[in-house]
């Protein structure tokens, strides 16, 4: 997906997840909303997926400034991030890139707050990867 930034670890996916989620923390995200899809389709299909979460992160002064700027742009709040599993030792994580913001609104505004939150994400990522 072209307009996610993502990362591979070599590690497995129930430490990974907390990495991710202490990681987004320290950036100012709060996790608002957690998905767990595996658990949610087993229940509903009675289907079988790798594990796969995802995170409904938030840092509230950019999405306050996002939603000053362009009232609509909470369609797209809060940030999505996804850790799934990818094999028994591998975990991919995706957030998607803010950018995504700029594209769809023409509010000047937007820019520098979407150019802030993806800053974040990544040093988030860039965290976890290492």
């Amino acid at each position: 997906m072209s307009d996610a930034m993502t990362i591979r670890v070599s590690a497995g996916f129930a430490p990974t997840l907390e990495r991710v989620r202490a990681a987004l923390k320290d950036q100012g995200f709060g996790v608002l909303t957690e998905i767990d899809l595996r658990s949610t389709l087993r229940e509903k299909l009675g289907v079988e997926l790798a594990e796969y979460v995802i995170l409904g992160a938030c840092n509230p002064p950019l999405a306050h400034r996002a939603v000053q700027a362009d009232p609509g742009i909470g369609l797209l709040l809060p940030c999505n991030v996804v850790v799934r599993a990818d094999g028994p030792d591998s975990t991919l994580v995706q957030a998607m890139d803010p950018q995504v913001m700029v594209r769809l609104s023409d509010a000047p505004e937007l820019p520098a707050v979407a150019d802030e939150a993806a800053a974040r994400l990544r040093a988030a990522l860039d965290t976890v990867s290492h």
